[in-house]
């Protein structure tokens, strides 16, 4: 299916006018919801804020890199144990038959034992991830995950391809880097969330190839998935990893780009959003146009709501 709807016009005035301006008139200008899209009928992609998202067809539903409970950066800042927002998640996630987990940072595991206790579903992600939900007694949920192996959930196809974090610490290093090895829940502080290995996520379904990159970074030989419809793209962190966004559209030359982890993620979901320090939406924008100007970039707003109906979509 080909997703280079907007056309060179319509790409080239997108990219003029994000030029000198700041990310909140960006994210308005991009926003998906606000333009005709292409998607398979009955094709649902939620963002969830962050790296996350709950897609959802045919009654099945996937869910990427949950992070809805939302810790203040005080909390975070002194270590304080991180709490799953049992209510907050609920009410966004009444469903979920199966969790991919690209690593184990709180932003992108805190709500994941709490969904999996709730739901009884299983949780694809690394040895990190496994550890993790065993503190919560739900070991057994975890799928350690194999590369490029195929898991069939419902009519979604998933593989998974080894990643990296992107070097947040001025370049030079991994927040929080190394294995998840906390042993109680007394001590689950924020720093005890340790990245453990990275993946993305090829997922097939109703005839289209999205990919999924939780951080912005990448190993260029790894990525076998090419002429991909849809790519999520992290983009927090990608100045600190060179040439990131040539190197991940030249690895899966995707037919449409939905930009997240743009995010402020301390403030709570629901409010109005807020931007990551230094991540530049705008600039992002320009760099994708710089690789190839008639690609698309698209955004959505947390917790909007894409559905595919055919020629077109209609968002909530």
């Amino acid at each position: 299916m080909d997703l280079r709807h907007l056309g060179p016009s319509r790409v080239s005035a997108m990219i003029g006018s994000v030029r000198h301006r700041n990310d909140p008139s960006v994210q308005a200008d991009l926003n998906w919801g606000s333009h005709e899209v292409g998607l398979p009928v009955g094709l649902e992609i939620q963002w969830l804020g962050t790296a996350g998202f709950r897609l959802a067809y045919e009654g099945t539903t996937i869910v990427i890199d949950p992070y809805l409970s939302r810790v203040s950066l005080g909390d975070l800042a002194r270590n304080r144990v991180l709490q799953s927002d049992a209510a907050m998640v609920d009410r966004v996630l009444p469903n979920a038959d199966a969790v991919l987990v690209g690593h184990s940072h709180f932003d992108h595991a805190v709500d994941v034992p709490h969904l999996a206790a709730a739901h009884g579903c299983p949780v694809y992600g690394s040895e990190s991830v496994r550890h993790l939900l065993g503190l919560f007694g739900l070991a057994e949920q975890a799928v350690v995950v194999e590369p490029r192996r195929r898991y069939e959930i419902g009519p979604f196809t998933i593989s998974f391809t080894p990643s990296l974090h992107s070097k947040l610490l001025l370049g030079r290093k991994v927040p929080m880097d190394g294995e998840l090895t906390c042993g109680s829940l007394k001590h689950l502080g924020g720093r005890e969330y340790r990245c453990g290995q990275v993946w993305a996520f090829t997922i097939e379904v109703a005839g289209i190839t999205m990919y999924h990159q939780g951080s912005a970074d990448l190993i260029d030989d790894e990525i076998s998935t090419t002429g991909v419809d849809v790519l999520l793209c992290g983009i927090a962190g990608r100045l600190w990893s060179p040439n990131f966004t040539r190197r991940i559209i030249a690895a899966v030359d995707p037919g449409l780009i939905i930009a997240h982890h743009h995010d402020d993620f301390f403030r709570p979901v629901d409010a109005e959003m807020g931007y990551s320090f230094n991540v530049n939406l705008g600039g992002f924008v320009e760099e994708v146009a710089a690789v190839d100007p008639n690609l698309p970039v698209q955004v959505l707003e947390p917790l909007q709501t894409v559905r595919g109906g055919g020629a077109g979509a209609v968002a909530s």
